[in-house]
């Protein structure tokens, strides 16, 4: 089986993944819809004074307005506490972030980022706080409530402020839920592996073969901030490269990274398409993502394991939980083609060349670092050995050299730090549970 394939260029969305990864859209966007939502309250709460005072029907609109002044105190009392409850509640989220990130891995605080329920809570609560605002400015002062001329009664208002309070109570319950769940070692791991097979649906597909590029004819210079190439445009960069006929090669690599003035394309067959053209083709940020970068969610799984194996922490089941995922990534990935990636366009021409990882890099990536932390830890060295086995039964010939090279490092490893024989032999005894 190669490990090259063809694929045709996905329509990406960039905008989409990097606002997942910014915590100010959602609430900005909140405010927006719930501005628009209580000025149509508004515009209903002065259709129904109208349509009281046209049919005469003062007493009914005299009940109204006694019942929103009722609703007033209620009002100021939220609009008063809602603030101090957003800041108390989130205060403890990010204690409980940094300790989540102290106990496992910095990276995991992408995982709080992204969450959708962090955002929607948030994006809830400070909807129910502006709304609070906008409808105390709607309430008339006690000395202007004469039904018989027109007044503003928030009666739909305030109905509407009362469901946001109740949707930030059940808001709140299931934000608190999830927070602890977040700060729980399996349901992290257990994040990272399921953002990582998102990731497979966007691996190369597609008849095994190569085509040759040609000899390189020029190259384009990276321009911008330094940073990690984040993720790749590869329809924009197909379509620059059909209009110019050329082939494209990204130079480096998704999660390598880029300074001002390092080559980022090849370019061959031609010259190199206008900069109009390549405009905001690459994405450079502070840190790599799981958008395009299948190898991130590995090396987040093994950072896990390294800390948990560290002499400071010395928890070998949070290493063991690591390992199950990683075992569970490779055999993901263990059929498909992976290392080089052609992108093909309409007419079924190679116009971009992209290198991924490859299948030896990846295993070297999962178990190279863990092996060298497992002296003493016959738990992990169990279930590293039970994972090796495991992945050599699913594996295509081809690929399992590199498990049995690692199956060998570790033999290697246990046989120099253990000196007696039987203990060698339970660490090197294949277990799924480590030692249950």
């Amino acid at each position: 089986m190669s490990d090259r394939g063809y694929r045709r260029p996905r329509p990406l969305s960039p905008l989409r993944e990097h606002l997942r990864d910014t915590f100010w859209f959602a609430p900005t966007a909140g405010f927006v819809c719930v501005f628009v939502l209580w000025l149509a309250a508004s515009e209903l709460d002065d259709t129904i004074v109208a349509l009281f005072q046209r049919e005469g029907a003062y007493d009914r609109l005299a009940d109204l307005i006694a019942f929103s002044q009722d609703t007033k105190t209620v009002v100021t009392a939220i609009s008063s506490a809602m603030m101090t409850f957003i800041g108390v509640v989130f205060s403890i989220s990010l204690v409980a972030v940094q300790m989540a990130s102290g106990q496992l891995t910095p990276r995991v605080v992408r995982i709080f980022v992204r969450s959708r329920i962090s955002k929607l809570t948030l994006t809830v609560f400070l909807a129910t706080f502006l709304v609070s605002l906008l409808v105390l400015s709607s309430y008339e002062s006690e000395s202007e409530t004469d039904p018989r001329r027109v007044v503003s009664v928030p009666l739909v208002q305030s109905l509407l402020i009362l469901l946001l309070v109740g949707a930030s109570l059940l808001l709140f319950v299931v934000y608190v839920s999830a927070t602890l769940r977040l700060m729980q070692v399996g349901p992290v791991v257990d994040r990272i592996t399921r953002d990582s097979l998102r990731v497979l649906g966007r691996m190369p597909s597609g008849p095994d073969g190569e085509d040759d590029p040609g000899p390189e004819t020029a190259r384009v210079l990276y321009k911008g901030r330094s940073g990690v190439l984040r993720d790749v445009n590869t329809a924009r960069l197909v379509r620059a490269a059909r209009r110019q006929g050329v082939v494209l090669r990204l130079v480096p690599r998704i999660g390598d990274f880029v300074v001002p003035g390092t080559p980022v394309l090849a370019v061959h067959g031609g010259a190199a398409p206008p900069r109009r053209r390549l405009r905001s083709a690459v994405s450079v940020s502070t840190e790599r993502t799981l958008h395009q970068d299948l190898a991130f969610g590995l090396r987040q799984l093994v950072d896990i394991a390294l800390r948990a194996l560290s002499t400071s922490v010395n928890d070998p089941t949070t290493a063991v939980q690591c390992l199950d995922r990683i075992v569970s990534l490779l055999a993901a990935v263990a059929r498909l083609p992976l290392g080089t990636v052609h992108h093909r366009d309409r007419g079924g021409r190679v116009r971009l060349v992209q290198e991924g990882p490859g299948w030896d890099e990846l295993v070297d990536l999962a178990f190279e670092e863990i092996r060298w932390c497992v002296a003493g830890s016959p738990q992990v060295t169990r279930r590293l050995m039970a994972g090796l086995d495991d992945l050599l039964r699913i594996v295509p010939g081809e690929r399992g050299a590199a498990l049995l090279r690692h199956r060998a490092l570790l033999v290697g490893t246990v046989e120099r730090t253990v000196p007696v024989a039987a203990d060698r032999a339970f660490a090197l005894r294949p277990d799924r549970q480590g030692i249950g």
